[in-house]
């Protein structure tokens, strides 16, 4: 799962999810839209559930979702629409006797640097040509020259890179949102629950999450939950604290993006909470462990693991890694209890990713039995 901003990112491997800010008694109920992802790189319409329960036209959306007003976002956007590889398109310009690199095309379309040079702006002409856009559609978004080197990222940005590393599935959920992902709050405290289904699966996720605005005028925050499995999708999701604005589904990439409202601007340091439950169809295969990531100190993060009775674990441990993919430390053993949940609380929370996995064995029912 992922998620972000001060937050938090879980990756179980059946579903996962993240939280924000927000706060508001209304409930708000809302089916999943689905969006394909167009391969690798996912930009392609999003489909959302507005705040109406409409959705927005797909021009819109899209041009919201993937900054194609910018030279970054149109350049991912006609990338996308033609399906060429960022090596493919280094190729054809060198064919054409223009020597760009994969790598500097990437920073092109992510914001970190910008054509400038007399080569490279002759580049960016070329491509227009390749992507099949109008002359000066890309040129015409050029900015003002930038000072020399490679642009740093901003704050909250650079503190989710090391964690999630580059061309994450948060990024590529986001598009050209990521660069601003909830940068006016950060979250104080997480609590997320779990529940496993009688073959193993994935059942529901619910988060609570209480935020603090890092500025004035916030009242949004955006969550997104990746999921392991591609049959264990997100059937029905459910607001309690805060207004659901937008629920987008990218199949592609396996992840949910929510959206959620405050209801109203926090005053800088005020707090505010959001909650939301997910519940997710069954997946393929049995989910093993459960992880949320956090790029920022919480003050505390519970997270617990409900089991069917009739699909218990024979051992659960937690966790910690450094960064997405990096080896786990700090294992330690957790005890099932008659509740048949596991729980894991940590005070002054580092950066990092925290997880809880599990093994079923191969024992008798109530002790083990593998599911499914």
């Amino acid at each position: 799962m992922s998620s972000d901003t001060d937050t938090d990112v879980t990756l179980p491997e059946a579903a996962g999810g993240g939280a924000s800010d927000s706060t508001g008694p209304d409930t708000t109920e809302a089916r999943v839209t689905e969006a394909q992802g167009a391969g690798a790189q996912v930009t392609g319409a999003h489909a959302t559930a507005a705040r109406t329960g409409e959705a927005i036209t797909t021009s819109a959306l899209h041009a919201a979702a993937t900054g194609a007003d910018t030279f970054p976002g149109a350049l991912r956007e006609a990338l996308n629409r033609r399906g060429l590889s960022l090596e493919r398109v280094s190729e054809r310009l060198r064919v054409r006797g223009i020597t760009i690199s994969q790598a500097t095309l990437s920073s092109w379309q992510r914001g970190r640097s910008q054509p400038e040079r007399a080569r490279s702006l002759r580049a960016v002409d070329v491509l227009e040509e390749i992507l099949e856009l109008p002359a000066g559609a890309l040129r015409s978004l050029l900015g003002p020259r930038r000072p020399r080197g490679r642009i740093t990222p901003p704050g909250a940005e650079g503190a989710a890179l090391q964690i999630l590393g580059e061309d994450s599935v948060v990024e590529k959920a986001l598009g050209a949102r990521f660069r601003h992902f909830n940068q006016e709050t950060s979250s104080l405290m997480v609590h997320d629950i779990v529940r496993m289904g009688e073959s193993g699966t994935l059942s529901a996720i619910s988060t609570t999450n209480v935020l603090r605005a890092s500025r004035a005028g916030a009242d949004r925050a955006i969550f997104v939950l990746s999921f392991d499995d591609e049959a264990a999708e997100p059937v029905d999701i459910r607001v309690s604290c805060g207004r659901l604005a937008e629920a987008t589904y990218l199949k592609g990439l396996k992840s949910l993006v929510l959206e959620i409202h405050f209801g109203r601007e926090l005053a800088k340091l005020d707090t505010t909470v959001v909650s939301y439950a997910v519940e997710v169809s069954p997946s393929k295969t049995p989910a093993t462990h459960y992880e949320r990531w956090s790029r920022t100190n919480l003050h505390e993060y519970l997270q617990q693991v409900f089991f069917h009775p009739g699909a218990l674990p024979s051992d659960c441990h937690r966790y910690v890694r450094e960064k997405v993919g990096a080896p786990p430390r700090a294992r330690r053993r957790i005890p099932l209890s008659e509740s048949h949940d596991v729980h894991v609380l940590t005070s002054r929370c580092k950066p990092g990713v925290h997880g809880v996995a599990w093994d079923y064995g191969t024992g008798t029912s109530g002790t083990g039995d593998r599911p499914g």
